[in-house]
């Protein structure tokens, strides 16, 4: 968290893009909500921001959001209704990397219905 501020300005400035760190709650579900790492001030643009060497280490590799993060982004989809984000790698001394994730609507219906389940059990117990 100590480079993400970092991070941001660095998006901003590879992007045009100005973002600010946000909590969002979907508009239809109370319970749905994410924490953005930036969100552009007409809610166009997302982005989430990873400043780990092992993070940075398996995007390099890959050229794509590893396993562990896929859920995180298409849940902050999920919430804003957005048809991608932007995923930033920041570790110092090497060069930024951004991947744009789309909007999988298969793996949201089912990440949200097991959401639900786990909503419903937390609640109602």
């Amino acid at each position: 968290s100590r480079l993400e501020p970092v991070a941001r300005r660095r998006y901003v400035e590879r992007t045009g893009i100005d973002v600010v760190p946000v909590c969002l709650q979907h508009r239809g579900t109370n319970w749905l909500r994410a924490s953005a790492d930036g969100l552009s001030a007409e809610g166009g643009r997302l982005v989430e921001i990873k400043c780990g060497e092992s993070v940075y280490r398996k995007t390099a590799e890959a050229r794509r959001v590893p396993r562990l993060y896929v859920g995180q982004v298409q849940h902050q989809l999920a919430v804003t209704g957005l048809e991608a984000a932007d995923f930033f790698c920041h570790w110092p001394g090497l060069p930024d990397l951004l991947v744009t994730v789309a909007r999988d609507e298969d793996y949201i219906a089912r990440l949200l219905e097991a959401e639900q389940r786990l909503w419903e059990a937390v609640i109602a117990p």
